[in-house]
């Protein structure tokens, strides 16, 4: 061992270390190789210095006995112990990361679901059904839907059909908090009612309202529901149609002027909010058309302008005062038959605005031959040619209003004054 350490010592401060060594032949190039101290190393370094070729490092080892195994586990823990003591930068460089990068559509559009989601709820339908075993009595699940925060007061606006039946309502805050509703008041022609909970105010983040009369067909529009009572859910749309005209799936009335997008309204998202890109309310989703009942890109949704009226008047008075004639009429398809255009009176009681004004109902003779009542072809100099067109103008008339009914009575025309009554069941 001394003998090694004294080798490597003469050839560290020998002067000959920095000569050239050379190793000539008759028929190779001479190869001069320079032997150099290195700073950092305890190992001598060789040079080969070519004509052609760049200068290469290469560790010389002295001719020592050393055995191989001792050499090569030598070696493994100073590559080892390099590594360990090297900068954590260097390690981190081997880890590829890439930041996430949201376009500005996709930032608004996670934004506008953020700040609304608070204000969507989830409503659990119960009803009270006998067990037809041990006749007991239970509250079963018969339906649900989703709704959103009116006002700081608790009025929760969901469709009628999400609550039609209900013996008892739960509402579920954003928060998961649950709560017993009561029911304000509903309008069933039109699929919208409205609810209240005893919440805290901090709670409720009542939604922002809009206006639909602006709307244009293309524009961005966002339903979000809470269909399961999970977690809120997100589709995004176009308008595809505006002035469309569905049937109340309670009454069979029409409502008018509804909204036609293709963002997916699923049957647990009905009472839930449209919005706008703007984050305002434009429309409660009420139905899709579908065979299946899931949704396949054609979706209804009631216009907030027809809904902040309604609302308004259920929650000051408990019910919509809707005016009518008091009549009912033929089946649009009849009167097509009959060659005219019109709405043809089949009763109209004589306790009703219309029997006390003086309309005639469709009755048949002694002998039994049918005829006609008076069709109605105009109110107010407005032009009714089927149903739809009378109700669209009853509903901007007020109840006590009185109006000009044009009626087709047998071959002449006559011009009848009607006083406009609500209904019975809403005096």
């Amino acid at each position: 061992m001394a003998t090694t350490s004294s080798l490597i010592s003469t050839l560290f401060s020998s002067p000959s270390s920095s000569s050239s060594l050379s190793r000539s032949s008759n028929t190779k190039p001479t190869t001069k190789i320079h032997l150099s101290k290195s700073l950092h190393l305890h190992t001598p370094t060789l040079f080969l210095l070519r004509p052609s070729s760049p200068k290469l490092t290469i560790p010389l080892l002295p001719k020592l006995s050393i055995p191989k195994p001792l050499l090569l586990l030598c070696t493994s823990l100073a590559l080892s112990f390099t590594l360990l003591l090297s900068n954590a930068d260097s390690a981190a460089a081997f880890v590829v990361t890439s930041p996430r990068k949201l376009q500005s559509d996709e930032l608004a559009t996670v934004r506008l679901f953020q700040e609304n989601t608070p204000s969507v709820v989830y409503i659990t339908n119960l009803a009270v059904k006998q067990d037809a075993f041990t006749l007991d009595v239970l509250e079963v699940p018969q339906g649900s839907g989703s709704g959103f925060v009116w006002d700081k007061e608790g009025h929760i606006v969901t469709n009628y059909h999400v609550i039609r039946g209900a013996s008892d309502l739960k509402v579920t805050l954003a928060d998961q908090s649950t709560y017993d509703a009561k029911v304000v008041g509903f309008d069933q022609d039109k699929d919208v009612a409205v609810l209240r909970v005893d919440a805290p105010r901090d709670k409720l983040r009542p939604i922002p309202i809009g206006v639909s009369s602006d709307l244009l067909v293309g524009q961005k529009v966002y339903a979000i529901g809470n269909p399961f009572g999970l977690d809120h859910t997100l589709t995004t749309g176009v308008i595809s149609g505006l002035r469309r005209e569905i049937s109340s799936a309670a009454t069979g009335r029409p409502i008018q002027d509804v909204i036609q997008t293709d963002a997916a309204i699923n049957p647990g998202n009905s009472g839930g909010p449209l919005l706008d890109s703007s984050g305002n309310l434009i429309g409660i989703n009420t139905a899709i058309y579908s065979p299946s009942g899931a949704s396949s890109g054609v979706g209804f949704s009631i216009p907030v302008d027809t809904v902040n009226g309604i609302v308004d008047q259920l929650v000051k008075f408990g019910k919509v005062t809707r005016p009518i004639l008091g009549i009912k009429f033929a089946p649009d398809q009849s009167v097509e038959q009959l060659g005219v255009s019109g709405v043809l009176v089949l009763d109209a009681p004589a306790n009703g605005p219309a029997g006390k004004a003086g309309l005639q109902s469709t009755k048949r003779d002694s002998y039994g031959r049918l005829i006609l009542g008076d069709i109605i072809t105009s109110v107010n100099d407005k032009k009714v040619t089927n149903g739809s067109d009378l109700y669209r103008i009853l509903d901007q008339c007020k109840v006590g209003e009185k109006v000009i009914v044009e009626v087709l009575r047998g071959d002449r025309k006559e011009k009848i004054p009607v006083i406009l009554e609500p209904k019975p069941d809403e005096s």
